[in-house]
């Protein structure tokens, strides 16, 4: 595989170069995509079907990259409103609730950051994390519950509540 990868490797450049545009990105798309072909049980042995499998792999990351920077930017951004937007707020609530935030077990973390911080539908979250439409609705709902019980009591935990009961 090593041997068709380097024949294909100008081709491969190329390509990612009319999709970044910048030479450095380019390069580090191909080497994640050889990366990748290296380590994937299923690439095709043949050269007619690992030069289009490649293009496209090369393509995903891209895609996938231009995603990550899209998200990390709507996340900057509203993070900067909400800053901006503290004078006359209360500060100190504000400080709980991200502490609440910050001590829920990542997965309910995920489903509140999507559903609640970034304003996704619940069916664009099951999209993303991939389940069921009801599943992102009730995993929201446990989420937030456990985040008000966390906000309410401090050192309020899952384990916590049940030995109260």
């Amino acid at each position: 595989m090593t041997n068709a990868l380097n024949v294909l490797l100008p081709e491969l450049k190329a390509y990612a170069g009319s999709l970044c545009g910048d030479p450095a990105e380019a390069e580090d798309l191909v080497q994640d995509a050889i990366e990748r072909s290296l380590r994937a049980n299923s690439a095709p042995a043949e050269m007619s079907q690992l030069r289009p499998w490649m293009f496209r792999v090369i393509r995903n990351l891209h895609y996938d990259e231009l995603r990550k920077r899209r998200v990390r930017r709507e996340y900057f951004a509203s993070e900067k409103r909400l800053s901006n937007g503290l004078v006359g707020v209360d500060v100190a609530r504000d400080t709980l609730v991200r502490m609440a935030f910050e001590r829920l077990p990542p997965a309910m973390r995920e489903i509140v950051f999507l559903v609640d911080v970034m304003g996704l539908s619940y069916a664009e979250a099951a999209t993303v994390i991939d389940v069921p439409h009801g599943t992102v609705m009730s995993r929201v709902s446990r989420a937030r519950r456990a985040l008000l019980a966390r906000i309410e009591d401090p050192a309020e935990t899952p384990r916590a509540r049940t030995q109260k009961t």
